[in-house]
């Protein structure tokens, strides 16, 4: 007889119900042991997701774990997709044993991949098909039968239990009491009844939803972010009672003291439930294609061709590390994963794919010889046992990158090799972590939008940081926490949900491939939102793949690797040289100059600020070099770069602490940098196998006090028996056990260091095709499209904007004379452009040449694409400047689209003009679309540049307002600022280029603000408290004050520490663009004018006195004390009107160009049929101009105003008064 006060939970979700369930694994395991109870269930909605951590973490409590799901039954069929269908039945089952837990997998993999509507649905068919070793109980209110009774449907309820009676071995009718659900007590008097008419067992279950009492307002908020809804909707899903958590035996027993057997029948099925999950069976697939061989013969062959290859007259050394490293292959089982790692590398090079593999497999030569890396481990000293060992008893990790805009291929030929069902993608959880569970729990709770945003944005942009945390090393959002009840709330609402798991999503690399289908051992579902067709996605994780005995392999999109092999593409495309990585040289002096020199925008793994300046300190001068700081900056070890660097140049001597130290640290002067260097110390001294100091150090890895002392111990007695002394043993140890943790993978470090080295190379060697692939790849990314403009700039090339008869749909590169790069911006990049769209247009004008006009344009090319908005777009950023001004585009882009919409449906229907009975001799004419004369200010003009661009390509002309505006105090230009001003407080006025938020190592929030100035730019450091109240100022292309404190870092790398910014406003001007006229007039006031002037001539000074004559003897300098004049010559009755101008050029350029823009402007608006004339006086002459373009009606008012504007710097006239 079963006792009946022991109870088990066999109706739980977890916080795998995903935003249907609060229970953490961990925390409901625990809760569970500490409540005595021997087994507990797993149910969560419609999925496995949590299972084998749930089934570890039991086993690890010592309470036995019951898989088990919560599985949709469709009314009828699961093919179905009626309206009826969208609410399925609801149906708990439990695994009894390994083949349950098979038939459960089969079971919730069909429901998603064949039965999703709106739910992942089984039907009867599917569950009769799979139910052997299942358990099944009636469900909750939404079960077939409970929901039958309360429809009042009783005979439909006793004939769905005779279904699941006849159907599972064991079948029982689940109770429930709950006083929130009004139904319970009809839905429990039904099953009792049916209890007693077809003598069906009854089970007692909770529905837990969280673990604890206290835990049910989280619940409800989760249920509230889960619907879309706030706690103040009427109407809203709700738990209205606290009753759904995971309650002790006596407390279920005392609410089913009428129903002992519901209670003892939850051992009964518990005692029933015995799965044991395999961990200790590898399911690698298998490489058939062996010619007859075993997959070790077929290996060995393959790696004995590919060592004669790769390596010109291989020794005895290299020899003995092959047979060596094929021997721990075989004793380790994995000669198949070798092959099929093999396999794939060699569809890619086939195929011409860039890759690289990541981690610790370079350290194999095995993978050297197989093609799969392009790394001799023994060229670099790198340690095989890191990478694979007989004492680690798990796989290893090989780890490949490809190109990212090519990794689907491999994947499908991963698929297609080894078969559709064989092959997934693997999923990852995104959880909520601090900031989205205070936005979250803000619009649960009904809150402001704007309040709720002010709190998220307070919590520093670090990763993993928990609300704890945030709170601890923000004191603004300290202080609201502790002063704001409404924050206090907020945050103590939001640390209840933080951390769970909140949607799944596919793993941005891993892919697991098997023997055996995998639906043999693991739930599938449907690839996610917008890749439907392509390869469906484990309900595990990485983890608890592996723990199964899977291969998982990470396959990761590069773009780095897509934008070395479009350079490649294109210096071919240019020069007809083909370049392969592995022929690039690793010893280019213009490579490691450029590294030198800091100049690391864009160069993989070295362009953050930090590591930019530490590379020019270091000065690398080898791979090594590179590697090593790639290795060493990271938190722990980087408090050892400038030992390794001053000891690099000699500026210190290299410290071993003992000199059997030296061959093993020579490398990294006398710095451990790499963990093979951990594992050869442990040998030397402690006598350690390599396999074996690998094990040691992983475990010390983990900081785990009692593992430290009992290798501390391990370590001295190897050391002693080495016949170290005592103090060596210890010193040794204590020099190795920080090291431990965070030395560096040295195969992964030379990897990526080699992806480093080939960015580099290409940058230095190739700009202007590199820049161009660059771009492309920042393509959707405005902050770092507008860093690479910035850095093109800086190298000297040109980045034109988009332009409807040169551009592409990508970056694309041409040359502008013999000797001279330029990069055109790609169209695809314009927001609100389709890529199809324009590639139908491009290919028309790649036939036909380029459009003449808009109207052209409209009659050629397809545009059915392009919608008004996107037309907009390109007219904004300036694709149809050849066409005319961008405002005046604007204003009849709906007769554009018009035109183009009756083009495209002539063509489309086929019909035919008068025009077409005279062949292509003669063309019909096309409608004319009157583009009217206009002026589009050059601020407009960035303002549309910086929204639909990223980057403001007519900056140049903020600059030179900026420089205009400013006052002598204000700093303008980069040249300005120097490492004598190290300490001094200045003021600088410049444009936002881009902004970098960051975290401080405890957390605090700063920015980096790269503000452009003349001549160049500068980093500006926003701390945490600047940074609250200067939030809003910061954006992209503003114009800003800023008030800071120079920090000289050394090797000319200067920032400011702002102290106060504040927005720099700048009039409306505009500016146009010609250098031809400064240099006929000898002026530099006029080196950006031209269109609107033309020179009429230039006099010395001497002869240039200008003749001021009264008229009616009148004197126009009494009216305001202005100079103003009227002018005429002796029969004034036969003289034109016009207005005569003169200015003086002040030294001042920028302020002098400010000045005449404002002219220009000021006299567009007063448009009249006089002319306009103008004298410059400059140092050595004046020059008289004439402006034809330039109508105005010249009246006194308009010469007092103009008059005012020039103030000492010029005087007016007006003549033919």
């Amino acid at each position: 007889m079963t006792d009946n006060h022991k109870f088990s939970h066999l109706h739980v979700h977890t916080e795998y119900s995903l935003l249907d369930g609060l229970s953490r694994l961990e925390q409901l395991v625990k809760r569970a042991s500490e409540l005595g109870m021997e087994a507990l269930a797993i149910t969560d909605h419609g999925g496995l997701y949590g299972a084998v951590d749930f089934y570890q973490i039991a086993k690890r409590y010592g309470v036995k774990p019951i898989i088990g799901c919560e599985l949709y039954v469709a009314p009828t069929s699961r093919l179905e997709r009626q309206a009826s269908d969208k609410r399925p039945y609801h149906l708990t089952v439990l695994a009894k044993n390994n083949t349950g837990y098979k038939n459960l997998v089969k079971l919730v993999t069909l429901a998603h991949l064949e039965g999703f509507y709106y739910r992942p649905r089984v039907d009867r068919d599917s569950l009769e098909k799979y139910s052997e070793g299942l358990i099944v109980m009636s469900g909750c209110p939404s079960g077939e039968v409970p929901r039958a009774i309360i429809e009042g449907r009783l005979d439909d309820a006793k004939s769905a239990a005779e279904w699941y009676q006849e159907t599972f071995e064991d079948y029982y009718l689940e109770i429930m009491r709950h006083g929130d659900v009004p139904d319970l007590p009809a839905i429990n008097e039904g099953l009792l009844k049916l209890k007693d008419d077809l003598n069906i067992g009854i089970v007692a279950t909770n529905d837990a939803h969280y673990v604890l009492r206290e835990h049910a307002p989280f619940q409800d908020i989760l249920i509230c972010i889960h619907t879309n809804t706030n706690v103040q909707a009427s109407k809203r899903l709700r738990m209205e009672e606290d009753s759904y958590y995971l309650k002790s035996s006596s407390e279920m027993i005392e609410i089913y003291e009428d129903l002992p057997e519901a209670i003892s029948n939850t051992s009964v099925i518990a005692d029933k439930c015995n799965l044991e999950l395999d961990f200790e069976t590898l399911r690698l697939p298998e490489y058939k294609d062996t010619d007859g061989k075993t997959s070790i013969e077929f290996l060995t062959e393959l790696c004995n061709e590919g060592l004669i290859n790769r390596i010109s007259k291989p020794g005895e050394k290299e020899q003995q590390r092959l047979k060596y490293e094929l021997r721990v292959i075989e004793d380790t089982h994995f000669p198949n994963y070798f092959l099929v790692v093999w396999d794939i590398a060699r569809f890619v090079r086939q195929h011409d794919i860039f890759f690289a593999v990541r981690g610790s497999a370079a350290a194999s030569l095995v993978l050297f010889c197989l093609g799969v890396t392009d790394i001799n481990p023994l060229d670099f000293d790198l340690v095989f046992e890191r990478f694979l060992n007989l004492e680690r008893k798990e796989m290893p990790d090989i780890d490949m990158d490809f190109q990212d805009d090519r990794r689907d291929e491999v994947i499908n030929y991963v698929v297609e090799k080894y078969g559709e069902d064989h092959v997934a993608q693997i999923i990852t959880f995104g959880t909520l972590g601090a900031r989205a569970a205070i936005r979250d729990s803000g619009r649960a709770l009904a809150m402001p939008y704007p309040a709720v945003d002010r709190v998220a944005k307070l919590v520093p942009q670090k990763l993993h940081i928990t609300l704890d945390e945030a709170v601890n090393s923000s004191m603004e959002l300290a202080d609201l926490y502790k002063n704001d009840q409404a924050v206090n709330k907020l945050l103590d609402t939001a640390k209840g949900v933080e951390g769970l798991t909140r949607h799944s999503s596919t793993h941005a690399a891993g892919v697991v491939i098997s023997k055996e289908p995998l639906e043999d051992y693991i739930p599938l579902q449907r690839p996610v939102k917008g890749f439907e067709n392509g390869v469906n996605t484990t309900q595990y994780a990485m983890k608890p793949l592996a723990d199964l005995g899977l291969l998982k392999m990470d396959f990761l999109g590069l773009a780095n690797l897509t934008i070395l092999a479009r350079t490649r593409d294109l210096i071919s495309a240019r020069t007809g040289q083909h370049l392969a990585l592995t022929d690039i040289p690793l010893n280019d002096s213009k490579t490691f100059d450029l590294l030198s020199n800091g100049e690391t925008v864009g160069v993989f793994q070295l362009e953050s600020t930090g590591m930019t300046r530490y590379i020019q300190d270091l000065k690398p001068s080898s791979l090594g070099d590179v590697a090593a700081m790639i290795a060493l900056y990271r938190p722990g070890p980087m408090e050892h770069i400038d030992t390794f660097i001053d000891a690099k140049h000699g500026r210190s001597e290299a410290y071993y602490p003992h000199e059997d130290l030296e061959e093993i640290l020579k490398e990294t002067y006398g710095v451990i940098v790499f963990q093979d260097q951990v594992l050869y110390i442990a040998r030397r001294f402690a006598g350690y196998s390599l396999g074996e100091a690998d094990v040691v150090r992983k475990a010390m890895g983990k900081k785990i006090p009692e593992i430290m002392a009992e290798e501390r111990q391990r370590f001295i007695d190897g050391a002693l028996n080495q016949g170290y002394s005592q103090d060596v043993a210890d010193r040794v140890f204590e020099l190795v056990e920080p090291f431990a943790g965070y030395a560096f993978n040295k195969a992964h470090s030379i990897s990526y260091g080699l992806i480093s080295y080939w960015t580099a190379y290409f940058k230095a060697n190739y700009t202007g095709e590199y820049m161009t692939s660059l771009l492309n790849a920042y393509s959707g990314n405005a902050e770092r499209v507008s860093i690479a403009v910035g850095e093109c700039l800086r190298l000297g090339i040109k980045v034109e904007g988009p332009d409807i008869n040169s551009g592409e749909v990508d970056f694309s590169l041409y040359e502008q004379d013999e000797s001279e790069l330029s990069i055109r911006f790609g169209m695809s990049s314009i927001k609100n452009v389709g890529i199809t769209a324009l590639e139908k247009l491009i290919n028309v004008r790649h036939e036909h040449g380029e459009f003449s006009s808009i109207e052209e344009m409209c009659r050629l090319a397809d545009m059915t694409g392009l919608n008004r908005k996107a037309l907009d777009s390109l007219i904004k950023v300036g694709a149809f400047d050849s066409f005319g001004d961008r405002t005046s585009i604007l204003s009849v882009a709906d007769r554009v689209v018009s035109l183009a919409q009756s083009e495209t449906h002539l063509r489309d229907s086929d019909q035919t003009s008068m025009f077409d009975m005279f062949g292509e001799s003669v063309q019909a004419p096309l409608t004319k679309i009157e583009i009217e004369e206009g002026h589009t200010t050059e601020n407009q003009k960035g303002e549309w540049e910086l929204e639909l661009l990223g980057v403001n390509l007519s900056s140049k002309d903020s600059l030179a307002l900026i420089v205009a505006n400013a006052d002598s105090n204000t700093v303008v230009s980069r040249d300005s600022i120097h490492s004598e001003m190290n300490n001094k407080k200045i003021k600088i006025a410049g444009q936002i280029q881009s902004i970098s938020y960051r975290n401080t190592r405890n957390g605090k929030a700063f920015c980096i603000v790269n503000v452009v100035l003349l001549n160049g730019s500068i980093e500006v450091f926003v701390w945490e408290e600047l940074l609250a109240t200067a939030r809003e100022i910061l954006k992209d292309g503003k114009p800003v004050l800023i008030t800071g404190i120079v920090k000289d870092r050394g090797e000319e790398q200067i920032s400011i520490s702002a102290a106060e910014i504040s927005e720099f406003v700048l009039s409306d001007l505009p500016i146009s663009s010609s250098d031809q006229l400064g240099q006929n007039v000898g002026s530099s006031l006029f080196l950006d004018e031209g269109p609107l002037v033309e020179v009429l001539e230039t006099e010395s000074k001497e002869d240039s006195k200008p003749q001021i004559i009264s008229t009616n003897g009148s004197n126009m300098n009494m009216n305001k004390n202005k100079d103003i004049q009227t002018s005429i010559e002796q029969s004034s009755n036969s003289l034109e009107k016009r207005l005569l101008i003169t200015i003086i050029e002040s030294k001042k350029i920028e302020a002098d160009k400010v000045l005449l823009n404002n002219l220009i402007r000021e006299l567009l608006e007063h448009t009249g049929n006089d002319e306009v004339e103008m004298e410059v006086k400059t140092a050595n002459s004046v020059v008289k101009l004439a402006w034809p373009l330039i109508k105005v009606e010249a009246t006194t008012e308009l010469a007092e105003y103009v008059a005012e504007m020039l103030g000492d710097s010029g005087y007016v006239a007006l003549v033919g008064h």
